[in-house]
C-alpha cells in the first residue's frame, strides 16, 4: 500500500512537472494570453472585494441610522422625564429613567462600533481603490511589454536579415571574381610563352634576324662604297690640282 502511495506521489510530481514545463512555454510564446489571465484574476477578486466593501459600507449605514434614532429617543426620554416629576408620575419617571440610561448605554456601545465600522469601511475603500489602481497598472504593464516585445521581435529581424547580407559574402564573392581573372590572365600568359617556345615561332625569330642581317649587309656596303666614291673623287682633284 505504502509503495503504491509512493508510485502515486512520484507520477503526481512528475505530472507537475510537465505541467510546469507546459506552462513557462505558453508564457514565453503567448505573454498577452499570461497578462489578459492576471488581468481577469485581478478584476474577479476586485469584485469580490467591493462585495465586502459594500457589506462594511452597509454596517456602518446601518449603525450611523440606529445611533442617529437611539439619540433621537434619548431626547424624547430626557425632555419627558421633567414633565413626569411636574406631574407627580413618579413610576413613569423611574420607567423613563431606566430608559434613558439603557439608550446611553446603547449609544456608547453604537459610537464604539460605528467608529470601528467606519475605520473598516475606509480601509476597505482604500484596499479597493489601490486595487482597482493595481489593475490599471497591470493593463498599462501588459501594453507597454507587449509593445516592447514587439519591437524586440522586429530588431532581431532586422539583425538577422543584416547578417544574412554580412559583408563577408561580399568580399568572398570579390576574391572569387579577382581570382578568376588572375587565372585568365595566366591561361594567357601561358599560352604567350608556349608560343614563344613552338617552331613556329624559333622559325619567325630565325627569319626575322636574318632580314636584319642581310640588311646590314647591304647597308654595309653602300656605306662602303660611298666611302670609295668620295676618296676617289677626292683623289682626281688632287691629281688635277697638281
Amino acid at each position: 500500500m505504502a509503495e503504491g502511495v509512493g508510485v502515486f506521489s512520484r507520477l503526481k510530481n512528475l505530472w507537475r512537472g510537465f505541467l510546469s514545463l507546459w506552462i513557462e512555454g505558453i508564457e514565453s510564446e503567448h505573454p498577452e494570453a499570461v497578462y489578459e489571465a492576471a488581468i481577469q484574476a485581478r478584476v474577479k477578486q476586485y469584485s469580490d472585494l467591493k462585495k465586502a466593501v459594500s457589506g462594511l459600507v452597509y454596517l456602518r449605514n446601518k449603525l450611523t441610522a440606529e445611533l442617529e434614532k437611539k439619540t433621537k429617543d434619548l431626547r424624547e426620554v430626557e425632555a419627558q422625564i421633567p414633565v413626569a416629576v411636574q406631574s407627580g408620575e413618579d413610576e413613569v419617571a423611574l420607567v423613563l429613567l431606566e430608559k434613558k440610561e439603557t439608550l446611553t448605554n446603547e449609544i456608547a456601545g453604537l459610537r464604539d462600533e460605528l467608529v470601528k465600522a467606519e475605520a473598516q469601511a475606509e480601509d476597505a475603500k482604500s484596499s479597493l481603490l489601490q486595487f482597482q489602481g493595481d489593475i490599471n497598472k497591470l493593463k498599462q504593464e501588459k501594453e507597454t511589454m507587449l509593445a516592447k516585445r514587439a519591437n524586440a521581435e522586429a530588431r532581431i529581424k532586422i539583425q538577422d536579415s543584416l547578417e544574412g547580407l554580412s559583408m563577408d559574402a561580399d568580399i568572398k564573392a570579390l576574391d572569387g571574381v579577382r581570382e578568376s581573372i588572375h587565372k585568365i590572365a595566366a591561361e594567357a600568359d601561358v599560352g604567350k610563352e608556349i608560343g614563344e617556345q613552338s617552331l613556329d615561332s624559333k622559325l619567325k625569330k630565325i627569319k626575322a634576324k636574318t632580314t636584319t642581317s642581310s640588311a646590314r649587309a647591304q647597308l654595309e656596303a653602300l656605306k662602303q662604297a660611298q666611302a670609295a666614291s668620295t676618296q676617289g673623287a677626292a683623289e682626281g682633284q688632287a691629281k688635277k690640282t697638281l
